[in-house]
């Protein structure tokens, strides 16, 4: 038996879509949580300017990057 769609319909979002929202939702977190670690623990060990910079950055990539994955393969679950 056939059933007719409603234009208004939701459909289920893909698996591979699933993945790729959990990995961004965690790349967001986890370079926001890296952020503020390694600015406070840049302060407070005496870095400044330039180091500074390159040090969040580091820190910010490094730890979004860990959490989007364990968070991709957590939606994949």
């Amino acid at each position: 038996m056939l059933v007719a769609l409603s234009p208004y319909a939701q459909f289920q979002p893909s698996c591979f879509h699933l993945v790729k929202m959990g990995f961004v939702m965690g790349c967001t977190a986890g370079m926001a949580a890296g952020a503020l670690f390694s600015i406070f623990s840049c302060l407070r060990i005496g870095i400044r300017g330039r180091g500074l910079m390159g040090s969040v950055r580091k820190t910010m990539m490094q730890s979004g990057g860990t959490f989007g994955t364990f968070m991709a393969i957590g939606m994949d679950i």
